[in-house]
């Protein structure tokens, strides 16, 4: 981003990333990942270069694009359809999370309709969790759109909201295939929404955005619109080559330690 106040319209990066979280079929603390900004583009421009890219790519090295995953077939033709991210958590659950406004009524709502789901600390991370539920019946490729401000400290409002972000993730058989939303690039309204992850981290979040102030210094200085995209490179390969575990397609995976006494 800080790129872009610089001066550079278009950009993507290829590289390792490392993160301090769980191990489990589709998440290792150490993957690769494309990221790309694109200034005066939107979620919407990317949305479009996702569905583009993923199908290219199947038709490229694979010969269609038209995929097996798990003996069913999974059509990348673009386009894709969008769903609000409402909506695909009403379905899945019979939860609509907008007439929960607190952490309380809506961990209330999630008991009442029997959710088996671990306590979350932030009505962020329960909403989060509510996805999971969403993204488990996605078979044929689709974006859920449009999420909560609170879930993405870093995304633009949706024009006529002060609650719902231009965000998207794609989802195809069950697996998260990208993450993408229209740059916020307001300092303001930056500092506002750092402020309240400073908050979340307080209320015990640890994965809250930390407080950037170099970063609202560059943005101070004017920072196009944009469009920013993310893909995990091993999530997308274990997708297309229909492998049920990522450690299949990372060279050195990271294993999780057996207890004492259990054998593999």
């Amino acid at each position: 981003k800080r790129l872009l106040i610089g001066g550079f319209e278009k950009l993507y990066e290829i590289g390792r990333n490392f993160r301090n979280e769980g191990i489990d079929r589709s998440h290792n603390p150490e993957f690769t990942m494309l990221e790309t900004y694109e200034a005066y583009a939107d979620y919407e421009d990317v949305m479009r270069m996702t569905e583009s890219l993923v199908s290219t790519v199947a038709e490229r090295a694979l010969g269609s694009m038209v995929v097996s995953v798990q003996g069913t077939p999974v059509d990348l033709t673009p386009p894709w359809p969008r769903t609000p991210l409402r909506e695909a958590i009403r379905k899945a659950t019979g939860i609509d999370f907008t007439a929960h406004p607190s952490l309380e009524s809506l961990d209330g709502a999630v008991r009442a309709k029997g959710l088996r789901l671990e306590p979350q600390k932030t009505r962020a991370k329960l909403i989060d969790a509510l996805l999971d539920f969403a993204a488990a019946e996605v078979i044929q490729p689709v974006f859920f759109v449009d999420y909560p401000v609170e879930l993405s400290p870093l995304a633009k409002l949706k024009p006529g909201t002060t609650d719902t972000v231009e965000r998207f993730e794609a989802f195809a058989a069950g697996i998260e295939l990208a993450n993408a939303f229209s740059e916020l690039n307001d300092p303001d309204d930056q500092y506002a929404r750092f402020l309240e992850q400073v908050r979340q981290a307080q209320a015990g979040d640890d994965e809250a955005q930390a407080m950037d102030l170099e970063f609202l210094e560059a943005m101070q200085q004017g920072m196009p619109p944009a469009g920013g995209l993310g893909i995990g490179i091993d999530r997308l390969a274990m997708f297309l080559l229909d492998q049920h575990n990522m450690r299949e397609t990372i060279a050195f995976p990271m294993m999780r330690e057996l207890p004492p006494g259990q054998q593999p």
